[in-house]
């Protein structure tokens, strides 16, 4: 009787069952909509997390397959003699100074522009940005070959041995027709890595070393042609890497996404480009020149310091490859999603560091068989074993400052680390302290710790919500821009209002987009090709220098 009580109290209401009923499985739903919610986006984040894992090492190794072309030539060049040796390090070291890390700066700027523009699903804007950056970097080829076809002048007026920079020039000169092929590959490898296609590169690598080392051999030990064949193997290394990177990605079909063909819409937009390349450029070359600097700043002490220098160069340049793949996913991850790092970043590079100590009488016997240069090599690797952990700390904190568009902050922090901070110590070390080169690297150790410490500061303050704002914005312009119905249009603007007004809320001053202006046809004629008369003029002048400079050296002679 007790079970039935509760009925004599209320009368029974089929309604009040009915809303409980409702409400009940409606909380229930809900809930069960939150937990799956929660759900889908752990496994969205696990599987995130694997396939990031997975691409470090196509892009470690493709980043290694690129450095060991430099490599290579080194060796072969060292059991040439001391002067060969010399000669073609620092001509190696010229290239990837005056060349390379051009290109490589230039090439940078698609981490920002392509990952933000493939995340936001506007693909075939990708292709435009493509097209943009390779009428840029061609015509910086032309400022870079004005300087080059200079090598042997610049390397005497600095007071290096008159041989070394014979030999380094002759180097160059035939190294320079391969520029173009090597801007390429960068700036293709760039396109395919901001979209996470990774193996075309790692295969493409492998073949291009297989020529490089094959041409090599044939070059030097077969025909005897010197350090001409050692540099006629690298140029052809580098467009075999080009060329088969595009055949690649044309017989595959990896362009089709986000390529409509050329367009006009390529030579838009070149100042928000270059006002993000060149900052972004200037990270990378300020580091790769004072290499160069500490390169011609042995040779003044001795052709032994100058060999022992170009060889820890290049030990240094590959074994940095190794955390490689972290900086680059990295910076792909931020311009996604804003937000990237992983601690086995620490963990590979304590790993790679203590090679050093244990291994540094021995590695140098893989580029010559002199005992000096031997010794010193020694001395300098045992100290790059604290420069590489560090610095892999700077390189991927870099590269969340670059994924995040403030290169300018990048290239101000790498210019007072370098030559504000490191080069003084550097060069005091060197020459009144009588260390030699080694000094040069403590130096070097000393910037590196003070960049990654500015990096990691800037970091802990930076304003995440704030750059979030910000590329909102520009994907909705860039939305706009290429939208087609008028749903999508009114859908881009609503969404370019919301995060301007968004902006606007969080203190961010309205920002203002070339894309507002568009420049007319006979604008772009006129602007463009003064643009590439001026490059032609200063290759001219170049040239000019160059002739006017070997006639006063013969004459001097």
């Amino acid at each position: 009787m007790r079970a039935f009580s509760f009925l004599l109290c209320k009368p029974f209401d089929a309604r009040n069952l009915s809303k409980t009923s409702t409400r009940n499985h409606k909380n229930y739903f809900l809930e069960g909509e939150k937990r799956s919610s929660k759900r889908h986006l752990e496994i969205q984040k696990s599987c995130s997390k694997e396939e990031e894992e997975k691409k470090k090492k196509p892009k470690f190794i493709s980043q290694l397959m690129n450095c060991l072309i430099g490599f290579v030539s080194m060796v072969f060049c060292g059991h040439l003699g001391k002067t060969e040796l010399a000669g073609g390090a620092l001509a190696i070291s010229l290239i990837n100074v005056t060349g390379i890390s051009i290109g490589v700066g230039l090439a940078s700027t698609c981490d920002t522009f392509i990952s933000q523009t493939y995340g936001s699903g506007n693909l075939k804007r990708v292709g435009v940005i493509l097209q943009r950056g390779i009428l840029i970097i061609f015509l910086a080829c032309f400022p870079c070959w004005a300087i080059l076809i200079n090598t042997q002048p610049i390397l005497l007026a600095v007071k290096q041995n008159p041989d070394v920079a014979r030999v380094a020039q002759l180097y160059v000169k035939i190294f320079m027709p391969a520029l173009p092929a090597a801007f390429m590959y960068q700036l293709q490898g760039r396109y395919l890595q901001n979209q996470g296609i990774m193996w075309p590169q790692v295969i493409c690598g492998a073949m291009g070393n297989i020529i490089n080392l094959i041409t090599n051999y044939i070059f030097l030990s077969v025909l005897d042609l010197g350090i001409a064949g050692s540099a006629a193997a690298n140029a052809i290394a580098q467009y075999s890497l080009a060329v088969f990177l595009w055949i690649q990605i044309s017989y595959r079909g990896l362009h089709k996404a986000t390529w409509c063909g050329w367009s006009l819409d390529c030579l838009q937009e070149w100042g928000p480009f270059l006002h993000l390349a060149i900052p972004s450029m200037l990270m990378f070359c300020l580091e790769w020149w004072l290499y160069d600097v500490a390169g011609v700043l042995a040779g003044v002490i001795s052709e032994t310091e100058l060999a022992s220098q170009s060889v820890a160069c290049q030990l240094s340049a590959f074994l940095y490859m190794f955390p490689v793949g972290f900086f680059a996913s990295a910076s792909v991850r931020v311009g996604n999603a804003l937000g990237a790092g992983n601690t086995e970043l620490a963990k590979l590079s304590a790993r790679v560091s203590f090679i050093f100590p244990v291994s540094s009488d021995v590695i140098g016997y893989i580029f010559t068989s002199e005992k000096d240069v031997i010794r010193r090599v020694a001395d300098i690797m045992g100290l790059y074993c604290f420069i590489h952990i560090v610095e892999a700390i700077a390189g991927v904190t870099g590269a969340i400052v670059r994924g995040a568009g403030k290169q300018k902050v990048g290239a101000v922090c790498s210019f007072v680390g370098f030559y504000i901070v490191g080069l003084p110590v550097g060069v005091s070390l060197m020459f009144p302290v009588e260390l030699g080169i080694v000094g040069f690297w403590i130096g070097l150790l000393i910037s590196v710790s003070s960049q990654a410490a500015v990096y990691i500061a800037y970091l802990c303050k930076f304003s995440w919500k704030k750059a979030t704002l910000e590329k909102i914005f520009l994907t909705a312009v860039d939305v706009n821009e290429e939208s087609s119905s008028p749903a999508d249009e009114s859908t881009a603007a609503a969404a370019a209002a919301a995060a301007a007004a968004a902006a606007a809320a969080a203190g961010e001053p309205g920002q203002q987009t070339e894309a507002d202006a568009a420049l007319s046809l006979r604008q772009l004629v006129v602007r463009r090709g003064l643009t590439a008369l001026l490059m032609f003029v200063i290759l001219a002048a170049g040239v000019f220098v160059s002739e006017m400079l070997i006639r006063a050296l013969d004459s001097d002679g």
